[in-house]
């Protein structure tokens, strides 16, 4: 437990104060109408939007995850997530613009702008269930379950303290302020949060234990573990840590903020840009601070930890209060940070603060949107007026506020929600990729991969078939097992597509008027509009959709580029700091050219 001087009270208070402010200022615009509430008028700016989408994923749970994998599988272990910036950039350069040409309210309502009939109004409401709630709870549960972990090591709090009192102040002025408040809050919650990211790796590095970024590196303890890429002769952790989720995890699963084809939170903030263009560089913006920048604070003061706490044996010795099941290599980082001197404790602290606040209130919002917008406002109260809508929101935001805090008191580690998380998307992420530019995918196929892959998950995780399957006594290695939910769902969805009724023409004509997708995935709707002298086709830019690919690959290329010549500019590596950034420099060049060919023209 630290002792907080006046002056880290303060700085705390201050956050607080201001953070209750801004919710408060802007609670009346908001509450004028759900559109207000949950996308502020649809006016927001890029550079707004970006900053807050990099804020909502800045939560106390992401350095505690890093931590964990730095940890136990080195700096390379992070591909499991860094390979989600092939789905975000496809987002950034093929989805951003057609989930604001939408214009829906959330994206859960894009099930009846896509499909038709009781399956879509199924579907829409179901969804609307199973990731508003059941999903939205799990990931707040891990972000809440990192705030107990930190009250617990730096300031001595019991559980159900660190809930009440972070918990109170978050869900007071998301319910007030809504989406604007969620996003001008934002703005201020990432600046403090990085200031507070790079202060306590900048300090801690420098312990006299440690003795310097140089000893760091050096160190027996952290020198295995500095490699950006996986150990290529380890087949195991090769396929497990960059094979898989290089080539089958980033289009296949569905993870929040890194939806294939956007979705959650990400696409509520694409919904609520200016136009496509702002969308799109919001995307970007988030994309390249997400990756390329923002990890690195976070892995130095896990390397930094296995030199001050080198087993989960030394973090208990230190700190006998916390409970055995919450004792996790994911406690280091809050170890770490019980070591700042007063005044950087208080601004990291306030940071923490600031990072667990912005994702909260991100996802509150985020799920009281679709249960306002597209279960309540469907199914019980069609007549509803925006004030009832309004209402009903800021009642959810508390509901789910107190959901997740009861769950998160149960919850052992992050990595361990982050698996089943993952697992439990597994497979219907080709779905949202696919269901723009083919005709064919039904709400059917949706239903039938969202059953099969949560039946699959349940099975092999909680059940004997997964150790009859896969693992050391298993027919199959255990890295197989996420493939496998992946490829049986595939199938089940694509045999049921074809099983059931395509949607009706009147339906497919609907959505293409309105998103103009193109593409040879709907020629036959094309072209059976022409038959009946329908013109459906608004435009002759041509397809958009290939330069977005080859960008989404040439955006990889920069922003990885410049996410290996910071981790090897750590390293002192400069030569290879120099390569890289000259691919930066390559690759940035063409992706401006190849921006004139994606963005949208607005009159």
């Amino acid at each position: 437990m630290v002792h907080l001087s006046t002056f880290d009270i303060a700085l705390i208070v201050f956050f607080f104060a201001v953070t209750l402010f801004i919710g408060i200022y802007v609670s009346k615009q908001s509450g004028k109408s759900s559109a207000e509430y949950f996308l502020s008028g649809r006016s927001m700016p890029w550079w707004l939007l970006g900053v807050s989408m990099v804020a909502t994923t800045f939560s106390t749970d992401t350095p505690n995850l890093v931590t964990d994998i730095v940890r136990t599988k080195g700096v390379s272990g992070n591909w499991v997530w860094w390979a989600f910036l092939i789905t975000g950039l496809l987002t950034v350069f093929v989805y951003a613009k057609l989930w604001r040409k939408s214009n829906v309210n959330t994206d859960i309502e894009f099930y009846e702008l896509r499909y038709g009939g009781a399956p879509a109004r199924f579907l829409r409401s179901f969804r609307a269930v199973y990731l508003g709630i059941i999903f939205n709870i799990l990931a707040m549960a891990g972000v809440t379950l990192a705030a107990i972990k930190i009250g617990s090591v730096m300031l001595g709090l019991q559980p159900w303290e660190t809930v009440v009192y972070a918990g109170v102040i978050t869900v007071i002025f998301s319910a007030l302020g809504g989406f604007k408040g969620v996003v001008y809050t934002d703005f201020i919650l990432f600046f403090t949060a990085m200031a507070g990211a790079l202060g306590a790796a900048y300090y801690l590095v420098g312990l006299p234990e440690i003795g310097g970024l140089e000893a760091l590196l050096q160190h027996e303890n952290v020198a295995d573990k500095l490699n950006i890429l996986p150990d290529f002769t380890d087949k195991e952790a090769l396929i497990t840590l960059f094979i898989i989720p290089l080539t089958v995890q980033w289009w296949s699963s569905w993870y929040p903020g890194s939806e294939p084809g956007g979705g959650g939170y990400i696409a509520q903030r694409m919904l609520a840009a200016k136009d496509e263009n702002h969308a799109i560089g919001a995307t970007f913006f988030f994309n390249i601070m997400h990756y390329a920048l923002r990890p690195w604070p976070w892995i130095i003061v896990a390397l930094a930890s296995l030199v001050v706490f080198p087993d989960l044996a030394s973090i208990q010795e230190a700190f006998p209060n916390v409970t055995q099941d919450k004792l996790g290599h994911d406690l280091a980082y809050s170890a770490m940070l019980t070591k700042l001197p007063s005044g950087l404790l208080g601004l990291v602290l306030a940071s923490l603060v600031a990072a667990y606040m912005s994702t909260i209130s991100t996802h509150l919002n985020w799920g009281a949107s679709y249960i306002v917008n597209d279960f309540y406002k469907q199914q019980i109260n069609k007549n509803a007026t925006d004030k009832q809508l309004v209402r009903v929101g800021r009642l959810s935001t508390v509901i789910l506020m107190v959901c997740s805090a009861l769950f998160a008191l149960v919850l052992t580690n992050a990595l361990q929600l982050f698996d089943i998380i993952l697992m439990f998307g597994a497979g219907t992420g080709l779905i949202f990729i696919l269901r723009w530019f083919w005709w064919r995918i039904n709400a059917w196929s949706e239903i039938s991969a969202m059953l099969v892959s949560g039946i699959v998950s349940i099975l092999l995780a909680f059940t004997p078939l997964g150790g009859y399957f896969f693992g050391d006594d298993g027919l199959m290695a255990s890295y197989a097992k996420f493939p496998m939910i992946v490829l049986v769902t595939t199938v089940v969805w694509v045999v049921v597509t074809y099983a059931t009724q395509a949607e009706s023409k009147t339906v497919l004509q609907k959505f293409y008027i309105k998103i103009q997708p193109g593409g040879p995935g709907w020629n036959k709707v094309v072209n059976e509009a022409k038959e009946e002298n329908i013109e459906i086709v608004k435009t002759n830019e041509g397809w958009s959709v290939p330069s977005g690919i080859i960008a989404m690959f040439v955006g990889c290329a920069f922003i990885y580029s410049i996410m290996f010549a910071t981790g090897n500019l750590i390293y002192g590596n400069y030569t290879d700091v120099f390569m890289l950034l000259g691919v930066a420099l390559v690759t940035g060049i063409i992706l401006l050219k190849l921006w004139k060919k994606i963005k949208a023209n607005i009159l």
